[in-house]
């Protein structure tokens, strides 16, 4: 199964996005957060992020939503402290492309497979 892994500069942004995911899956669809710093602040946090990869790496792959640049490179920088890993970072919309990406990999997506769904996200609209 493909897990997803939500990085955001708010927690509660994290957890918003994570809220929405599990619901559309039906909890089926491992899925770690890291949003925020280890204190509590706006921001990112390296390690945060590799405690949630570490949590997902027994999985087939995991595909890593983030909210802004930074947070790509603090998911850059934590995985040059992890071993081997199957993930692929996204460049989908966060809110969108974790709905998407969710869907697929509750169905037995493959990596790839979750990762193309997430970036169809780049082409929906909210209004005709």
């Amino acid at each position: 199964m493909v897990g997803l892994l939500i990085v955001a500069h708010s927690a509660n942004l994290a957890e918003g996005v994570r809220e929405i995911a599990a619901q559309v899956s039906d909890g089926r669809v491992p899925i770690g957060v890291a949003g925020g710093t280890i204190g509590g602040g706006l921001g990112t946090s390296v390690d945060q992020i590799v405690q949630e990869l570490q949590r997902l790496a027994t999985l087939d792959g995991v595909l890593i939503l983030t909210d802004l640049k930074g947070a790509v490179l603090s998911v850059e920088a934590a995985l040059e402290r992890i071993g081997s890993l199957c993930y692929e970072i996204s460049d989908a919309p966060l809110v969108e492309g974790a709905y998407l990406a969710v869907i697929e990999a509750s169905v037995g997506g493959t990596l790839a497979e979750v990762a193309a769904a997430a970036l169809q996200a780049r082409d929906m609209h909210k209004r005709p």
